[in-house]
C-alpha cells in the first residue's frame, strides 16, 4: 500500500539529488577533512562549497555559519553559548509555544537559577509585541522566539520582533527549522543573531543542521575540542552530511516559488475541503501568517491518537503535533497556549506538506478522511449526537 506522507513537518524525504550528491562522501571520498595530506585535505574545499550554498540561501556570510547535528544542538548552541558569553545576565525571554529543543532547555536553567519570561500568545497564536517590549531588561541576556511554529505553522513577525530586542540591546535568537525553505530568509535585512535550521526538514539527512551566528556576536563553544568549525564546534566534520544540506540549500532556493505556490495550493485545498465535509472541526493558528505546507485542524469530540491509527491503515501518515513529544498522552503544549478548547484540543491533527506531495494524494486524503471522522464520532460519548450537554461541559 502506498503512503501518502503529510508529516514534513516531523522529517522529509531526503531529496534524490541531494542524495547523489552525498553518497561520493560515504564510499570512494571517506577521508578526515581536517588531516593534512591532499585524500583528506580536498574535503575541506566541499564543505566551504556547502557553506556558501547555505549562505547564499540566508543572505549571509559563509563564515557566519557553523555545522551541527541539528536542530536541537542548534538550539542548545545559541542558548547555552550566549549565556557563558554574558554571566552575569540571568534573565531568558521566549515563548510558551516553543519547540521543545528551546523550551525544555529554557524550563532547565529556569531550575539552575535564571529568571525565565514565556511570553503568552492569543488564540490565534501570536505574541503581544507591546509585552515583549516591556519584559525585556538590562538583566536580559537572551531572547529566543522561534520562527515558524512547528504544530500550527504560525510565522512570527521576526524583523519587528527583532528591531525591539535589538533596541533594548539582548541577543536574538530564532529557531528557524520550520521556515527555513519554505518562506525567504534575507539576513542581510533581519537583524537576528542566531539562526537554528536542521536538515531534514528541508530534505537532507537526519544528523545534520547549522547555526548562523552573526559577526560579531559573542558565543561560546557549545562542544569542545578540536580546531573545527572556526573553533566554534569541536568534532571531525560530518563530510556526506554537510554536503547533503548545502545541496539541500541549494534546491531549496530552486524551489521556494513552488513551495509558495503549488504546495500552498494543495495545502488550501486540503484545508478547505476537510472543514466542508467534516462537521465541527477548525483550523487551529493565524490564517494570515503561515509558512505555506501546514495546517492544523482540530476535529471536536474525538481522540487525535485514534484518527491517526486510522488513518495510518489507509495509508495516510499526519502527526498530532510536534514528533518530538508524540510519545506523550499530555495535549499539544501549543494549542493549549491557544486556549483551544477541551473539545477540540485532543482531536487535533497536523498536515504537513512537501513539494514531492501531489494532486492525486490531496484527493485520496479528501475521499478517506470524513467516513473516518464519521465514524470515530459515532463511538465517541462526547459527541454532541451521543450524549448529554453535561457531559460536554462537565
Amino acid at each position: 500500500m502506498k503512503t501518502v506522507y503529510l508529516d514534513n513537518n516531523a522529517t522529509t524525504a531526503v531529496d534524490p539529488e541531494v542524495l547523489q550528491e552525498m553518497m561520493p562522501y560515504l564510499t570512494e571520498l571517506y577521508g578526515n577533512a581536517s588531516s593534512i595530506h591532499n585524500f583528506g585535505g580536498q574535503l575541506g574545499k566541499k564543505i566551504d562549497h556547502a557553506r556558501q550554498q547555505a549562505a547564499q540561501l540566508l543572505n549571509c556570510h559563509p563564515t557566519e555559519i557553523i555545522f551541527t547535528c541539528g536542530g536541537t544542538e542548534s538550539d542548545n548552541t545559541a542558548i547555552f553559548g550566549t549565556l557563558a558569553r554574558y554571566p552575569d545576565k540571568k534573565h531568558i525571554v521566549t515563548t510558551r509555544v516553543e519547540h521543545p529543543a528551546v523550551r525544555a532547555t529554557c524550563r532547565q536553567l529556569q531550575q539552575q537559577g535564571y529568571k525565565l519570561t514565556e511570553l503568552p500568545v492569543d488564540a490565534q497564536g501570536r505574541i503581544d509585541l507591546d509585552q515583549l517590549q516591556d519584559e525585556i531588561t538590562d538583566n536580559t541576556a537572551l531572547v529566543s522566539i522561534m520562527y515558524a511554529n512547528n504544530e500550527t505553522g504560525n510565522i512570527f513577525p521576526l524583523k519587528r520582533i527583532a528591531d525591539i530586542v535589538k533596541d533594548k540591546g539582548a541577543i536574538l535568537h530564532t529557531d528557524a527549522v520550520q521556515a527555513v525553505g519554505k518562506i525567504p530568509i534575507d539576513l542581510a535585512q533581519l537583524p537576528v543573531d542566531l539562526l537554528s535550521v536542521s536538515g531534514h526538514k528541508l530534505h537532507a539527512p537526519k544528523g545534520i543542521g547549522l547555526l548562523y551566528i552573526r559577526r560579531g556576536t559573542r558565543i561560546a563553544p557549545f562542544m569542545v575540542g578540536g580546531h573545527q568549525e572556526f573553533s566554534k564546534r569541536a568534532g571531525t566534520e560530518n563530510v556526506p552530511a554537510i554536503v547533503a544540506l548545502g545541496q539541500a540549500c541549494q534546491l531549496a532556493q530552486k524551489h521556494m516559488t513552488d513551495e509558495n505556490t503549488r504546495v500552498k495550493q494543495l495545502r488550501d485545498q486540503l484545508e478547505a475541503g476537510l472543514i466542508k465535509t467534516c462537521p465541527n472541526s477548525r483550523i487551529n493558528g493565524d490564517p494570515h501568517a503561515r509558512v505555506p505546507n501546514t495546517t492544523n485542524i482540530s476535529f471536536e469530540y474525538i481522540e487525535g491518537e485514534a484518527i491517526l491509527l486510522q488513518l495510518d491503515r489507509l495509508g495516510i501518515a499526519a502527526s498530532s503535533g510536534s514528533a518530538c513529544t508524540s510519545g506523550s498522552l499530555e495535549p499539544s503544549h501549543v494549542l493549549r497556549a491557544m486556549g483551544v478548547p477541551f473539545t477540540a484540543v485532543h482531536g487535533s491533527i497536523r498536515f504537513s506538506l512537501s513539494r514531492f506531495n501531489t494532486q492525486e494524494e490531496i484527493a485520496y486524503v479528501l475521499e478517506k478522511v470524513p467516513p473516518v471522522i464519521k465514524l470515530l464520532r459515532s463511538m465517541s460519548p462526547f459527541s454532541p449526537e451521543n450524549s448529554p450537554n453535561e457531559i460536554l461541559t462537565s
